[in-house]
């Protein structure tokens, strides 16, 4: 059976996660055929690693004809290159789903995607929980919350109005607003906030608070929905970022299964 071209968006750890994965057999249906990434050494290091060719630019890593690109970059690159991408003939999942908070983008690449009947992909990243989000939204209209726990040090170095101290003694609300104000301010971070909020009340819709836990390691998420017909409280925990390139791993496993979860 023909195996379907692969391409990478991004060479830092998350797509390193998704390269591992197809070379310990988890990804059988797929080859790794290209990687694009912003330094030029640091991407020739990985695609000799991974035994894949390293492009210099968005058109030569069209021309390796991928029928799946798995981003794993930034809020920019996504900006930049996913129309180009799905023209291409390139199936695309997402990790820096930020700049989907933009609903005129938004709405551009939904376009884009149809015209070309390709697919975006959302992956979960560090959250979960999409199916019973979207279910619940489509029974009533509801109310979304997200609360993101981070480690006072990572706080500290994140773009905030108002500068935080890694020393904090109490928990301390760094930021409260909604998941389109949260990608505003921090492009980078909170990606996963805005891929709950697509999945249910929309960005402007779905309120956001992040919080500095003294002595708090790793990730935690608590999203609450309050439907008239369904309520819930998911509480996800994790130790690093690595659940955000296994998200995309999973994605693609999904993509091709003849049972779709």
């Amino acid at each position: 059976m023909k195996k379907l071209k692969l391409a990478l968006l991004g060479c830092g750890k998350l797509n390193e996660i998704v390269a591992n994965a197809l070379e310990e057999g988890l990804l059988p249906e797929y080859e790794l055929v290209a990687v694009l990434g912003r330094d030029e050494k640091r991407a020739k290091d990985f695609a000799e690693r991974h035994h894949c060719s390293m492009c210099k630019n968005i058109e030569e890593m069209i021309e390796m004809k991928p029928d799946f690109t798995a981003e794993a970059a930034s809020v920019s690159a996504v900006r930049d290159y996913s129309e180009t991408i799905i023209r291409g003939g390139s199936n695309l999942v997402l990790l820096s789903i930020g700049a989907l908070a933009d609903k005129e983008f938004y709405d551009c690449i939904k376009q884009t995607a149809m015209t070309a009947k390709k697919r975006v992909y959302i992956a979960s990243g560090a959250v979960g929980g999409f199916d019973i989000l979207r279910t619940a939204s489509l029974m009533s209209d509801v109310n979304v919350s997200m609360l993101s726990e981070k480690d006072p040090d990572v706080a500290a170095r994140m773009p905030l109005k108002t500068k935080v101290s890694p020393d904090v003694k109490e928990r301390e609300t760094v930021f409260s607003g909604t998941t389109k104000e949260a990608i505003e301010l921090l492009p980078t971070q909170v990606n996963v906030a805005v891929a709950t909020a697509l999945a249910s009340a929309g960005p402007k819709d779905t309120d956001m608070k992040i919080q500095a836990v003294p002595g708090f390691k790793g990730d935690q998420y608590k999203i609450e929905l309050d439907g008239e017909e369904v309520k819930t409280e998911l509480n996800i925990y994790s130790r690093t970022s690595a659940i955000a390139g296994w998200s995309v791993v999973a994605v693609l496993q999904n993509a091709v299964s003849p049972i779709v979860f």
